[in-house]
């Protein structure tokens, strides 16, 4: 397992992250991510640490909040020393009624984090993310209450999740300008089948220096092959819980890609769809939600994958994005005459 700089920070992640969705769901929503107990959490977590990763994430809406409650106890009951762990949460989701129960306000972050810490019984976060963008508060209000918990020794880095390229770099420029905690991460969908990030959002992260932590790396088990026409998907969650949304209709070809560079390298397509991130400049961290104990075993295995130059040409190729403006413009060879 190798370890990588998070952003232009000293802070060293694994490859992998385990995160911890899948914990403590009961109905709705988060009983279609997981519905995991203490004892499954515990073993995964473990297994996760005996493989090398240190790098854990969660947030306060998984589960509504017993996501963070049963990391925290995995953690105690596997005796693991807080200096061997690097976790994250995020904040910004709808925590109760009320207007004052969510977004990114300086009210509901401070109440919110001295609440996850409480869940994960832990004195710090390594790294408290905005998991959402909230038009309703101003960027420099967001900054300016991650800045309190940094200097307050809550919090040790900030990043952000799910924002679109021009709130970044907004965000980044008024860091700077004012001087507070810097953003060192974004966490964000990636996928050989949802590669829309290569448009504004990975050439700004790589033009910065933030780190990408990928969430979602097999499209919801979609890049596993088993919702292609040839898979068996009977008990596959997308079928319950369409998110996130695939173009199947590119998906499919690139599937079968997918199982032929697996074929040459013995392993399954869903390792080779997580060896093609790892393989990618941008990406920091491959974000790893297993229910499973030999599903985790599974996409650590990953790590071992060395795709070539042929590998990474076929993967590309079948995964291409559709010329869009101005990308079309900008790659073309220079003309003066334009």
């Amino acid at each position: 397992m190798r370890m990588r700089k998070l952003g232009d920070s000293g802070l060293s992640v694994s490859e992998l992250c385990f995160g911890a969705m899948t914990f403590g769901g009961i109905d709705g929503i988060w009983g279609q991510v997981g519905k995991l107990g203490q004892g499954e959490a515990d073993a995964l977590v473990r297994a996760a640490l005996e493989s090398g990763i240190n790098f854990f994430d969660t947030a306060n809406v998984y589960a509504d909040g017993r996501s963070e409650m049963m990391l925290g106890r995995s953690l105690r009951n596997l005796e693991v020393s807080r200096d061997d762990v690097v976790i994250a949460t995020k904040v910004a989701s709808a925590m109760g009624e009320g207007p004052n129960m969510s977004g990114a306000s300086r009210r509901h972050i401070l109440s919110q984090c001295r609440a996850s810490l409480q869940r994960l019984g832990l004195e710090h976060v390594d790294l408290y993310q905005i998991h959402a963008f909230d038009p309703a508060t101003p960027i420099e209000e967001t900054l300016e209450a991650l800045d309190i918990l940094v200097r307050a020794g809550d919090v040790r880095y900030i990043g952000l999740s799910n924002w679109a390229a021009w709130q970044v770099m907004k965000a980044i420029g008024i860091g700077k300008a004012r001087g507070i905690a810097p953003i060192i991460s974004l966490q964000a969908y990636y996928t050989l089948v949802g590669r829309d990030l290569e448009r504004e959002i990975i050439p700004l992260l790589t033009s910065e220096r933030v780190g990408l932590m990928v969430w979602s790396p097999l499209a919801g088990g979609y890049l596993t092959g088993k919702y292609s026409s040839e898979g068996d998907s009977s008990s596959g969650r997308l079928n319950q819980f369409d998110f996130p949304p695939i173009d199947r209709g590119r998906g499919e070809p690139l599937i079968e890609v997918l199982r032929i560079v697996a074929c040459r390298h013995g392993c399954t397509p869903g390792q080779i769809a997580l060896a093609w991130l790892l393989h990618q400049p941008a990406v920091t961290t491959v974000i790893l939600g297993a229910k499973r104990l030999e599903q985790l075993s599974e996409n650590v295995q990953a790590t071992t994958i060395h795709l070539n130059p042929d590998d990474l040409a076929q993967l590309a190729s079948a995964s291409q994005l559709p010329p869009e403006y101005p990308g079309w413009l900008l790659d073309r060879p220079s003309d003066p005459q334009r």
